[in-house]
């Protein structure tokens, strides 16, 4: 259905599950036609029932965040049908657990691919509609964007990268009237292994003589993961926040924990805390 003249168009990425269907729905929720995007149209059952009970209405299309002609076609398609795009919400991503000397550089090439040049694809076609509409370029990145997590080196890397990169873009894009925002996911439930898709057994077979730090890491971070985490909906409520706040800023953690754990990194002048901290987490 086409929007309004005065109904606000949002485009998120990666909204087949977690975050991004929590976010779809929630924007869809707060009175926005929500274009909600995914690599595989075949995974949209979830996103369907989800908004069916929800009672909102989706624009469910197909977009591949790291093929350049997808990403074109959807942004081109949405600004054809809607006649505008106010906002995007980068959230379209993928886990990894590893470390260098058991992986490959190629590893490393694909995680970048989809969750640093993929965010670069979409933002990149999205920028012009974003100017003419005063909008709002949103990322979810992770506390991984800010504290380097053993095990997550490619991961954090990437996250890393964007948050780099958002942060250099953010006043270049403000002068042309766009706002940029990230938000920092710390654990959210059911994420983990389903969005690293490893098979552990294997993983620490293979590990050698990583497997004791690797076994320990993946014994606290799944008991996190089982006592700590947040709902999807918990955080889809902060990329609600950089979606519809007056003034929304720069960047946004989603709960107390995440709060925390990024504070810690952003005062911490020589690394101590930090690494003194994450080696307890493979000890």
């Amino acid at each position: 259905m086409p929007s309004t003249a005065t109904t606000k168009v949002v485009l998120i990425t990666g909204t087949s599950s977690g975050i991004g269907l929590a976010a779809a729905v929630a924007a869809a929720r707060a009175g926005w036609h929500t274009v909600a995007t995914l690599r595989d149209p075949r995974r949209a059952d979830a996103l369907r029932k989800a908004a069916g009970e929800a009672g909102v209405e989706l624009d469910i299309r197909q977009l591949d965040v790291v093929d350049e002609a997808s990403v074109a076609a959807a942004v081109d398609g949405v600004v054809a049908d809607h006649g505008r795009l106010d906002a995007v919400i980068n959230n379209a991503g993928a886990g990894h657990l590893g470390t260098l000397e058991n992986g490959t550089v190629a590893d490393v090439r694909k995680v970048m691919e989809v969750n640093f040049f993929g965010v670069l694809n979409v933002s990149k076609a999205a920028l012009p509609h974003l100017r003419a509409t005063g909008g709002r370029l949103i990322t979810v990145t992770s506390v991984g964007g800010v504290v380097g997590q053993p095990f997550n080196e490619a991961y954090c890397a990437a996250k890393f990268a964007v948050e780099g990169y958002m942060e250099s873009l953010a006043p270049v894009a403000a002068s042309v009237g766009v706002g940029v925002s990230v938000v920092e996911p710390g654990a959210v439930a059911t994420e983990f292994v389903n969005n690293v898709g490893l098979d552990l057994e294997a993983e620490m077979a293979a590990a050698g003589p990583y497997a004791p730090a690797l076994d320990a890491y993946v014994n606290r971070t799944v008991a996190q993961f089982m006592n700590g985490a947040q709902t999807q909906d918990e955080a889809a409520a902060a990329v609600l926040e950089a979606l519809t706040a007056d003034d929304a800023p720069f960047r946004i953690q989603t709960s107390e924990w995440a709060r925390d754990f990024t504070g810690m990194k952003l005062k911490d002048l020589d690394g101590s805390a930090v690494v003194g901290t994450t080696r307890t987490w493979v000890a």
